[in-house]
């Protein structure tokens, strides 16, 4: 609007009004601009302040719950003879002073039967329907008109789902043969027998069992696995053994009859005492983040952190420091942090005393171990827990009156005087109380037993991250509260340039009318002059 009405300004008055005005304009809104980028400014600071902080939480929590989830800080089971058999932990278990001998006598092999050289597989083998014998059942495999070929009796094999695969491959003298191969476990041997009204031609991929002649030729026949265990045998379908050792699978190599092997346990002290520093590292950076984010304001008000005095970042840091004397295990040794080696000095950091730590490891490694360790323990072995650790909450949990399931029927049983809720012989916590999470099966009938459930550094650490980072928690509570304050700052800059604004548009009518009146005084000013002029001239 200046630039419109330029023309008409400073004519009458001789005043430079359009510089006024905007000198005028500009004294108004300057401050109250200033108050608002201040606001903006330390609005923003506060948002990204809060969001290194929520990323520095979650990378501590994460962090820890990682390596813990990767089994690195527990008792790793040890095969003396990895080329025999390998051994791996399960999630969650304990093998503190696990000690066996194994011999592997046979491994599991699959049944595999092959045919004789086929010229073309594209050629008529014949018309008829097979019966194919599995441990899943008996099967029809039909071969007509449609699929007359070894390729089509290949294709029909596979169709039939039967627990057997089949396929074709090049003999590499020109031509092709029939390969059908089963699944390990002597109870997978199969059979495939012509039936009634197939033509002769068929017989060539027949296989009536051990002994048969004329058809397809048993390259390999199907065995179980079978392992002495300290002197006990044991067989099973796969080379692989779940359900031996408490906590450990054991995978199968290679057979070697006459060598034992021995399985044991290797502790992973020095991880653990990683581990432990590990943790006083990240809490001290992160601690020393929060005194950045909360550091008080100078004699004059400047130069302080962006969250001073924020009473959900005092919460936040009370919640931490609560980490080194929180209970993190029942039973006997050390329970805590603060137990083990780690000190909490005046100024809220964390220290190590290293001397503390390697007493603790040596004199209570399992308690050690179970501090960092999701831990789930029952008190009777007819308990099998089932549960992933730490999907069930932190406490003890009474079981009474368990019955396991008889011929495929639901066992039956109590968990903290509720009615546990049933699938075959597996027994789950009721949705929505307090057992909500655990699982186990009983393996006879309990009258009564407990299991107690222990999260461990990790899982506290996640506890408390969890509910920091909830939509409920301090952490998000500010965030969302900074945002609408970001929100409610942009509102009011553009109410005052709105204001602003209009107090210009008003100066430049007043500076305005102001220019017309003056110049009309003084042309009116010049005509009186005139005209006393000329008066005095007639004189």
């Amino acid at each position: 609007m200046v630039t419109s009405i330029s023309a008409a300004m400073g004519v009458g008055s001789g005043i430079d009004t359009v510089q006024l005005i905007e000198d005028l304009a500009n004294a108004s809104k300057a401050p109250k601009e200033a108050q608002i980028t201040a606001r903006e400014t330390a609005n923003t600071a506060k948002i990204s302040s809060v969001g290194s902080l929520a990323s520095a939480i979650d990378s501590f929590a994460s962090a820890l719950t990682t390596l813990i989830s990767g089994g690195t800080l527990f008792t790793q089971p040890t095969s003396s003879d990895t080329s025999i058999l390998t051994t791996t932990m399960k999630p969650g278990a304990h093998l503190s002073g696990l000690s066996a001998n194994i011999e592997v006598v046979q491994l599991a092999t699959a049944q595999s039967l092959a045919s004789g050289s086929i010229a073309d597989t594209a050629a008529p083998i014949g018309v008829g329907t097979f019966t194919l014998t599995t441990g899943k059942g008996a099967f029809n495999v039909t071969v007509d008109a449609n699929n007359n070929s070894l390729s089509g009796l290949s294709a029909a094999i596979n169709a039939a789902n039967a627990g057997v695969t089949s396929s074709i491959v090049s003999d590499g003298n020109g031509g092709s043969r029939l390969i059908i191969r089963g699944t390990t476990g002597a109870a997978q041997a199969f059979t495939m027998v012509p039936q009634a009204g197939a033509d002769a031609s068929l017989s060539q991929f027949a296989y009536a069992g051990v002994g048969s002649t004329g058809g397809l030729t048993q390259a390999q026949a199907a065995q179980d696995a079978i392992i002495k265990l300290d002197g006990i045998a044991i067989s099973r379908a796969t080379n692989s053994f779940s359900d031996v050792l408490p906590g450990v699978t054991i995978d199968l190599k290679k057979a070697s009859v006459g060598t034992v092997v021995g399985i044991g346990s290797s502790r992973q002290t020095d991880a653990l005492k990683q581990a432990v520093e590990d943790y006083v590292a990240a809490y001290n950076s992160l601690e020393t983040m929060l005194d950045e984010a909360t550091a008080p304001a100078d004699s004059d008000g400047a130069n302080g952190g962006p969250l001073r005095g924020n009473s959900a970042i005092r919460d936040m840091r009370t919640k931490l420091a609560a980490m080194s004397a929180m209970k993190l295990r029942s039973g006997d040794g050390p329970t805590t942090l603060a137990e083990i080696g780690v000190r909490t000095a005046r100024d809220g950091s964390l220290s190590v005393d290293t001397a503390r730590l390697d007493a603790a490891l040596a004199n209570s490694p399992d308690a050690v171990e179970e501090l960092f360790n999701p831990s789930q323990k029952s008190d009777n072995p007819l308990v099998s827990i089932s549960s992933a650790p730490g999907l069930a909450k932190p406490g003890t949990y009474v079981l009474t009156n368990l019955v396991p399931g008889i011929n495929g029927g639901d066992a039956s049983g109590m968990i903290n005087g509720v009615a546990a809720t049933a699938s075959g012989n597996t027994l789950f916590g009721a949705i929505g109380t307090l057992a909500a999470g655990l699982a186990f099966q009983p393996l006879g009938t309990v009258a009564s037993a407990t299991i107690t459930v222990d999260l461990g550094l990790g899982g506290a650490l996640k506890a408390v991250r969890d509910a920091l980072r909830s939509t409920t928690g301090p952490l998000v509570t500010m965030q969302d509260r900074l945002k609408k304050e970001a929100e409610m700052i942009g509102d009011d800059r553009e109410k005052m340039e709105m204001r602003e604004d209009a107090f210009r548009a008003r100066l430049e009518v007043t500076f305005t009318a102001m220019e017309r009146r003056v110049a009309a005084f003084k042309a009116t000013q010049s005509y009186l002059e005139q005209q006393i002029k000329m008066w005095t001239n007639d004189d």
